[in-house]
């Protein structure tokens, strides 16, 4: 590929993309809550919500000088990520508070690069994230579930017109919005039911002394106010 062909590319990604009508927009944010609404549904589309939550793990635990050892994700749209460095400090909070609030983040900095007509842009932002991600997978259905949603993000960013690229981006981003919620409200259940005895705000209660409660409320917070925040932007309000 000669130098021509590499700044065409360049300016394909880099470029601003017409902003899509209302109605898609809309249209978007309802297929997103109809994935992330119905049980059944939510079985499936929450394997994506928790590789925004381990790759959360991961890329702040690198940020903050740990050694990561790898990513698994399970087929029970559980995971685990697993690095090496001081049990204890500033680099082991921001690791252990970084899984349930990823998905909301990730989503509010998607609604930031839509807001800016950045819709190419966005999807090879994220395919980026994944392959790196996929470097660090360590089991078989997880690499899968990487290598498929990887996939589907160059093949709409490489192969589609901008009407699809949109749709796409904007689903894909009302996603991450709607679905970095519900996980807070589910982990608040299974403590009351004792049934998460050392989940991550159980782990991160341990690391700062402070109430098991009061991360929960963060989290809460977090995913609340990106919703808000980038639904805003989404719908350009």
């Amino acid at each position: 590929m000669n130098s021509t062909s590499l700044g065409a590319l360049w300016d394909r990604i880099t470029g601003t993309q017409p902003p899509p009508d209302v109605w898609l927009v809309v249209v978007a944010a309802t297929a997103a809550l109809a994935v992330t609404g119905p049980h059944v549904l939510w079985r499936i589309s929450r394997n994506a919500v928790t590789i925004a939550h381990e790759g959360g793990h991961g890329l702040v635990a690198l940020l903050t000088g740990r050694r990561l050892d790898g990513i698994r994700l399970h087929s029970d749209t559980s995971g685990l990520t697993v690095s090496r460095g001081r049990p204890t400090g500033l680099g082991m909070i921001l690791t252990a508070a970084a899984g349930y609030t990823a998905p909301s983040l990730l989503g509010l900095g998607g609604a930031w690069l839509l807001a800016a007509h950045r819709i190419t842009l966005l999807l090879w932002v994220a395919t980026a994230l994944l392959v790196a991600m996929l470097v660090m997978i360590r089991n078989a259905y997880g690499a899968l579930t990487v290598v498929v949603t990887g996939a589907a993000f160059l093949l709409v960013s490489w192969l589609t017109g901008p009407d699809v690229q949109s749709a796409f981006a904007y689903s894909a981003v009302w996603f991450l919005l709607l679905g970095g919620v519900r996980p807070v409200f589910e982990l608040q259940a299974k403590r009351r039911h004792r049934g998460a005895p050392d989940s991550d705000v159980d782990q991160l209660s341990r690391l700062t002394h402070a109430p098991a409660a009061l991360w929960l409320f963060l989290f809460h917070a977090v995913s609340l106010c990106s919703l808000i925040g980038g639904g805003r932007w989404l719908l350009g309000l």
